[in-house]
């Protein structure tokens, strides 16, 4: 009889301390949800509040883009087109990239090994507008100096394909000290105004 006793205190003891983990964890697990669905009173944190969102399409300065400087290649039995290529920011517009090149194209070529110039040392660009009507583009008189009809050719082939070479159909404007450039050298070659590369190839052959 006092065995039967024990059994049953054990037993009432036993559920009356399952009972009490129950209701802890039951407690625990309501307050974590009241509190965690609580709406919060913070202000969400931003990162980085001073970035301006940048769309896909517009360019960063960390992008580059390519300009082609028109050279000669007179290693073989004929003169060639060469052109080199630089890398320019894209943080300067097409006007200030081409009057770089052209600055780059008048003061001669680094590699003069490989590669030369048919245009007159000592030209230099008075001035270099990027427009509606197309490329325009002033030249000191040394421009239209000395050499043949090869020559002229070969010196207005590299100014049209420098100036086009954003644009493959570009319309170009070529002056000398301001005046529009009918006539290149002492044979008389007539130049077109505006001339585009597609035109030039067509008319010119070096």
């Amino acid at each position: 009889m006092q065995k039967s006793n024990q059994k049953s205190s054990f037993s009432i003891a036993k559920l009356i301390a399952t009972a009490s983990v129950v209701l802890l964890v039951g407690g625990g697990a309501a307050w974590w949800a009241k509190n965690s669905l609580k709406p919060s009173t913070q202000a969400p944190v931003t990162e980085n509040p001073s970035v301006t969102e940048v769309r896909p399409d517009a360019p960063t300065q960390a992008q580059e883009q390519q300009v082609q400087i028109g050279w000669l290649d007179t290693t073989g039995s004929s003169i060639k087109l060469y052109a080199t290529t630089i890398q320019v920011e894209t943080n300067q517009d097409r006007e200030q990239i081409l009057t770089m090149a052209f600055q780059q194209l008048l003061a001669g070529s680094e590699n003069s090994a490989e590669y030369t110039s048919a245009i007159p040392e000592g030209t230099k660009l008075l001035e270099l507008k990027n427009t509606q009507d197309g490329v325009k583009i002033d030249l000191s008189q040394e421009f239209t100096d000395g050499g043949g009809s090869t020559a002229m050719s070969a010196r207005l082939a590299q100014v049209i394909y420098t100036a086009s070479s954003f644009d493959k159909n570009v319309p170009v404007w070529i002056s000398v000290e301001g005046q529009p450039l009918e006539n290149l050298g002492g044979e008389g070659i007539t130049v077109s105004q505006p001339m585009t590369l597609k035109e030039f190839e067509a008319n010119f052959s070096l």
